[in-house]
């Protein structure tokens, strides 16, 4: 099972993933994955860190700065990679649900969670994903029939209803 709520970039879609994680959480699953926040601190146009779920710690930086004339920030490859080794060492067959903050031009491309996303599903994990417009094409011909469109509204009872599915 393979839970997708396409975004438009103009919701607070990492905060609303990051929500459903806590409620989900807080009703006693257990989660493995990554939720991403954006962040603005001096000397650096933006930071985006993703937290891992139930792991404790800081969160990991996975954008590098490109300096003060730049417009935005770049992915810092090898922090996206080491993010993606600690969620998959939390993932269990006592693993009640997947949450991956995005499936974006990483995954679209092969790399990122794409590898884990598909372990999940081949253990029988459910994995929740938000997906932009732009890789919703690459994204279905990943996910091929696993795939349920979701809506915020929905997505964290889906979420709970998925539960004890790799029991």
């Amino acid at each position: 099972m393979l839970g997708y709520i396409i975004h438009d970039g103009r919701d607070d879609h990492n905060g609303r993933m990051a929500e459903i994680a806590m409620s989900l959480m807080a009703d006693g699953m257990k989660l493995a994955g990554a939720v991403q926040t954006n962040q603005t601190r001096a000397g650096s146009r933006c930071d985006v860190e993703l937290t891992i779920l139930g792991a404790g710690g800081a969160p990991i930086v996975i954008s590098q700065s490109l300096g003060s004339g730049a417009q935005g920030c770049r992915l810092n490859g090898d922090a996206l990679e080491g993010a993606v080794v600690r969620v998959a060492g939390r993932l269990t067959l006592g693993t009640d649900l997947l949450i991956v903050n995005k499936f974006g031009k990483q995954e679209a491309s092969g790399r990122g969670f794409r590898d884990l996303i598909a372990l999940a599903i081949g253990e029988g994990i459910p994995v929740l994903t938000t997906v932009a417009p732009a890789y919703l094409g690459a994204f279905l011909d990943f996910a091929g029939d696993t795939a349920a469109q979701l809506h915020w509204w929905d997505a964290a009872d889906w979420c709970r209803g998925t539960r004890g599915a790799a029991a």
